[in-house]
């Protein structure tokens, strides 16, 4: 990747580094705080102020992003647009954020968190502590979490089992819009080409092509598991109407 030849070793990305686990357990804690504040973001206009800082934070990080591609002459067609998986997510965050949009949070709860989370813990970041980018990258992604799980705990937004089928109909529409434009651009978007060359779950999938199938059942998997704790609250309060 371009970016790769413009740093140095010493403001390289090392993943599990001091500075990676430290913005790790910030993330822990401001999930930890927005758990235990949201009976009280939930108090009179705070819930849509919650909304919209959240969503200003977004296009904060997304608008500061392009103008450094800019500032630093590195916008280009095939890296830079915001195809990435977490880059539609952060856009659909900002919608759902503005809107309470319901149905974008029945597709943006799994792709927001299950991609977010990929990224945080093995992301595809070349610059370390203390590089804008490095700042940008972990906010951007760490608030597209935060985000979905505010319209949860405060929002009272639930997906359902029929948000699993959307949600993987959503996946593969994009992928069919990503693949063609990778072999136009010679890109390497959403990692459909090829693998990412930092470390990442894609090392256990296979080789290419075979990686992009096992990818459709991870994500599968992946999406039931972060549905089961709405599965069985439904279960019990099914169980105690009876």
């Amino acid at each position: 990747m371009q970016f790769e030849a413009i740093i140095g070793d010493e403001s390289r990305f090392y993943a599990f580094s001091a500075e990676h686990l430290v913005m790790l357990l910030l993330f822990s804690g401001t999930i930890a705080l927005l758990y235990i504040g949201r009976h009280w973001l939930k108090e009179g206009n705070r819930s849509r102020a919650g909304r919209y800082v959240l969503a200003s934070i977004l296009l904060l990080a997304e608008l500061s992003l392009n103008w450094w591609y800019w500032q630093e002459q590195i916008f280009n067609v095939k890296d830079t647009l915001p195809l990435e998986l977490c880059s539609i997510s952060l856009y659909l965050c900002i919608i759902m954020l503005l809107l309470r949009q319901k149905f974008i949070f029945q597709i943006v709860y799994f792709i927001g968190i299950g991609g977010a989370i990929q990224a945080l813990l093995t992301p595809v970041l070349f610059y370390g502590f203390p590089h804008f980018r490095f700042f940008q990258f972990f906010i951007a992604h760490m608030v597209i979490i935060l985000s979905v799980l505010y319209m949860v705990w405060v929002e009272g937004l639930r997906p359902t089992l029929k948000s699993v089928g959307l949600t993987m109909l959503a996946l593969n529409l994009l992928l069919v819009i990503v693949l063609p434009l990778n072999w136009l651009l010679g890109g390497n978007y959403m990692f459909l080409a090829y693998k990412p060359e930092t470390a990442s779950l894609l090392d256990f999938l296979g080789p290419y092509p075979w990686y992009l199938l096992s990818l459709e059942a991870f994500a599968l998997c992946f999406f039931l598991l972060l549905y089961l704790p709405f599965a069985k609250r439904k279960k019990a309060q099914h169980e105690i109407s009876n």
